[in-house]
């Protein structure tokens, strides 16, 4: 499994540019090229997905859009592919002076705002769709609403039935509240990077790549603390079923999903404020004091041989350690 991962981390290749030495055999045209794809991120023949239930492209060259002569148009539907073809660049156009030419999948050629563009279409690749598909603010606030209603009402149920669960009745294994504290960092960084690198994190929506060393400073981060994520969990899953039968193993980590998601949701938008810093170094210290103040197990049985965390009637087998 391990293995799978890092070939699915590294399955993503970045274009190789290729820059003449000699800056006189570089045309204008190229300049121009790299300097807005090193500005918005894309280029000739990048290609998208429409998002929206519709974008509406003109047949006409922007000059005459922009003078107001006469156009024709033609829409293009959800789910559509199209690539870019060309670019231009309007200054005299008041409301975007970008101009982005797109080339139907069907064969068809039309020019649309860039920002029209972006706000109807999406990369066409699974993780920029990801992305685009949980930065909606309406999902994020239905979220925040349904998981935190989902959370007490599951805490309250799993308290009232002295079930397990992360930081309050836990079992003996560090796992479980190591996945809590990484995911609460995760979304701290997650937030860190939107607010002080966001043309970063803007080329990394443009060409997403899960190798965390392809990127650098919090973004790095960002991505290895998903990655852990990823291994922390599924050693969390592994560690619970060896320690609850199947039944308890599955409200255990369903009381530990909750926990995840709230960390998420609370700390990503904390952040913003910058409220989270101080929010995730005491989520942390508390996560680590309760783990070593009331889950740790110092002591195995000595007739069953399973974690006990005091001397005394073992729990598991009823043998008295003594």
């Amino acid at each position: 499994m391990a293995l799978l991962l890092v070939l699915l981390a590294g399955c993503y290749s970045r274009p190789v540019r290729i820059v003449s030495p000699t800056p006189a055999q570089v045309t204008d045209d190229q300049l121009d090229s790299m300097a807005f794809e090193e500005t918005h991120h894309y280029a000739q023949n990048y290609n998208f997905v429409v998002a929206a239930d519709s974008l509406v492209l003109t047949l006409q060259m922007p000059e005459e859009a922009v003078s107001n002569l006469p156009t024709d148009s033609f829409a293009i539907k959800k789910d559509d592919r199209v690539a870019v073809a060309d670019i231009r660049i309007m200054p005299q156009d008041s409301i975007d002076s970008v101009w982005v030419q797109l080339a139907h999948e069907q064969g068809r050629f039309g020019w649309v705002h860039e920002g029209d563009l972006l706000k109807a279409a999406v990369p066409d690749d699974p993780i920029s769709q990801f992305i685009s598909f949980f930065s909606d603010v309406h999902l994020l606030i239905f979220l925040v609403v349904f998981v935190l209603i989902l959370f007490v009402y599951g805490m309250r149920k799993l308290l009232r039935r002295n079930a397990y669960i992360v930081h309050f009745n836990d079992i003996a294994t560090f796992y479980p509240t190591l996945l809590a504290v990484t995911v609460a960092i995760s979304a701290t960084l997650y937030s860190s990077v939107q607010m002080f690198a966001p043309d970063g994190w803007q080329d990394f929506y443009f060409n997403p790549s899960l190798n965390p060393f392809s990127h650098k400073g919090l973004l790095r981060l960002f991505l290895m603390s998903v990655w852990a994520i990823l291994l922390v969990g599924m050693a969390a899953v592994d560690d619970v079923f060896h320690h609850l039968p199947f039944g308890e193993g599955m409200l255990y980590l369903l009381g530990l999903a909750g926990v995840c998601a709230v960390c998420y949701i609370v700390f990503t938008i904390s952040t913003i404020y910058y409220v989270g810093y101080l929010l995730v170094v005491a989520y942390v210290a508390f996560a680590f004091w309760r783990y070593l103040t009331y889950t740790k197990s110092n002591y195995l049985c000595g007739n069953c041989g399973k974690q006990i965390k005091k001397k005394g009637r073992c729990p598991h087998c009823g043998a008295l350690n003594e």
